[in-house]
């Protein structure tokens, strides 16, 4: 287990803060952040590469916060791999059990069962120069996790590597974390890499921890408009509590009324995410509690998806049980089939459904 306590870490022209986390035994644990949010920063100051002004870091029951980096048992692997150009991949393997002195023996042993479980036995004898991006940070894992860290540092390990590659290294890692059972903290500015990849996971933002949870959670129940926004939430608005009941409230947001599940008054945020909302040409016979009458004013083609606009104007009438004043848009996301399937282009009148428990209030 790794605690942290009020860790406060100053660089001068950057300021780590009141950073507060406990990470469980065999946990695969992301820091999630934009670029300069400090990710790496805290990162380092656990591995001991930068002194720490107040607070304390904890692996197991010892203390480590004024321990050498070498002594503290700790892994740490860079995007950018940092492999010796001159050693082979068994002799880069091997480099940190040479280091600790241990027989030939042993360290051939180790060496060869870890290129098994990251999969590169058949590079053992080819130099870095030879390998791919994918396979050099597989090397990279396994130097770093051959000397049995009791916990092994990710510093944004794929960031380099192309989108497939990229794919597939998650899904290494977590065959490798499976067999391998060690406490990780990989730190990354990709939301998608951190669901995919995540048991719980840390948003870090300006030097300070904003919100720590589930995956789920950091997706679907942002604790701020910054979380919501970083986690691509796209339907960010403000609005007014004007009436609750049984559980509900009706949210005023400039005109629309939408339904929530939420024991919250007065003036607040909402977050809802565009794969929560259903599109149609015509109203959906639905238990959810909003539906509302709009025209597509944007089309954006991401590919595999499209993200379309709705605008709720004014000029098309709804039916008496739903309330429209105002022209707030709404950003849904479809497959590329069910587009052309609705005939959808910019101008089209549709119909769009989310259920109140996908309206998160905050």
């Amino acid at each position: 287990m790794i605690t942290i306590e009020n860790l406060k870490v100053n660089l001068g022209e950057f300021l780590l803060r009141d950073i507060n986390l406990d990470v469980k035994p065999g946990e695969y644990f992301i820091i999630l952040g934009p670029t300069g949010a400090g990710k790496t920063v805290l990162l380092e100051a656990i591995a001991g590469l930068h002194p720490v002004l107040e607070g304390k870091v904890w692996v197991g029951d010892s203390e480590i916060t004024r321990l050498n980096p070498e002594k503290r048992e700790i892994g740490i692997v860079y995007q950018d791999q940092a492999l010796f150009p001159h050693l082979s991949v068994e002799e880069n393997i091997a480099f940190g059990l040479e280091m600790r002195k241990c027989p030939k023996d042993e360290i051939k042993t180790k060496v060869n069962a870890m290129a098994e479980i990251v999969g590169i036995s058949h590079l053992l004898k080819r130099s870095p120069a030879t390998l791919s991006g994918g396979e050099k940070q597989k090397v990279a894992l396994a130097r770093a996790l051959v000397t049995e860290p009791r916990v092994l540092l990710l510093d944004e390990p794929l960031s380099a590597l192309d989108p497939e590659t990229r794919e597939r290294m998650q899904g290494e890692l977590r065959e490798v974390h499976r067999r391998v059972k060690v406490t990780i903290i990989h730190v990354t500015h990709d939301f998608e890499e951190a669901i995919a990849l995540g048991h719980r996971v840390a948003v870090l933002n300006d030097g300070s921890i904003v919100q720590v949870g589930t995956p789920p959670e950091f997706l679907r129940q942002p604790s701020s408009e910054f979380v919501a926004r970083f986690a691509l939430s796209r339907n960010i608005f403000s609005g007014r509590v004007v009436d609750t009941a049984d559980g509900y409230a009706s949210i005023d947001i400039g005109g629309v009324r939408v339904m929530a599940i939420t024991q919250s008054s007065g003036e607040v945020r909402l977050s809802l995410r565009p794969e929560e909302i259903l599109i149609s040409r015509e109203p959906l016979q639905s238990t959810a509690r909003n539906c509302f009458p709009g025209v597509v004013s944007e089309v954006a083609d991401r590919g595999s998806v499209i993200y379309i606009t709705v605008t709720l104007p004014p000029d098309f009438k709804p039916p008496k049980s739903a309330i429209l004043r105002g022209c707030p848009d709404f950003i849904c996301i479809i497959t590329r089939q069910a587009f052309d399937e609705l005939k959808l282009k910019k101008g089209v009148k549709v119909w769009i459904t989310f259920k109140a428990s996908a309206v998160h209030v905050f």
